[in-house]
């Protein structure tokens, strides 16, 4: 039941440049491998910064500035300090921050912080081509009966085009919305429907659930 990690979705063969690389030899890069962006690294592979193509176009923007430098490099135009990710860490995490960053990709790097992998949106977005089929099996064997402990046939599950409809009825009311935040962290999921019911009201009070009524 737990999500993907950034580890499993990253790309590998990472392209970057160095802190000395040209101007034209980054543009030549991007061109060649047809990406938007790359990491910068230090002779360590210690990730500096990230340079997109949104910085080189910055850069160009500046060209009838009146003291011109002589000649610039990746470490010129990249924005530091970079936003960086690790391995373990989940898809959801990595795509908010990502999101609450407004990056493009982030550079995966291990413990001593080198360069070991990039993973981009559309790395990020992969998770989202699971079959329903497969959605389906994880929320009915993984949550319903595993995690839940509930019968098979307590919970009817369908799912079309990642959204998850939940039919039935459980034993208590508080399983209710346990079930639904399981179900919409599992990697895949776009959204969750909810019709479920439940036979005991384990939210009321005890002097609620115990009080009795004279005749």
């Amino acid at each position: 039941m737990t999500a993907h990690i950034v580890g499993e979705v990253m790309t590998r063969d990472v392209v970057h440049a160095r802190r000395t690389t040209p101007f034209k030899e980054v543009v030549r890069l991007l061109d060649h491998h047809r990406i938007s962006g790359l990491p910068v690294v230090d002779a360590d592979d210690k990730v500096l910064g990230v340079l997109s193509g949104s910085d080189l176009v910055r850069n160009q923007a500046h060209r009838d500035d009146p003291a011109p430098p002589p000649s610039v490099t990746a470490g010129d135009v990249m924005s530091s300090p970079a936003i960086t990710v690790h391995p373990e860490q989940t898809v959801p995490d990595a795509a908010r921050l990502m999101e609450r960053r407004g990056v493009e990709r982030l550079p995966v790097v291990d413990e001593a912080d080198r360069l070991i992998g990039i993973a981009t949106r559309r790395d990020l977005l992969r998770v989202f081509l699971r079959a329903d089929d497969d959605i389906r099996r994880q929320v009915t064997e993984e949550i319903v009966a595993t995690a839940m402990g509930l019968p098979s046939d307590a919970v009817r599950v369908a799912v079309r085009d990642g959204v998850v409809t939940l039919d039935g009825r459980v034993e208590a009311r508080g399983q209710v919305p346990e079930l639904v935040h399981a179900v919409w962290r599992l990697d895949g999921v776009v959204g969750v429907v909810n019709g479920l019911g439940f036979r005991i009201d384990d939210r009321e009070s005890p002097t609620q659930s115990h009080r009795t009524v004279s005749p």
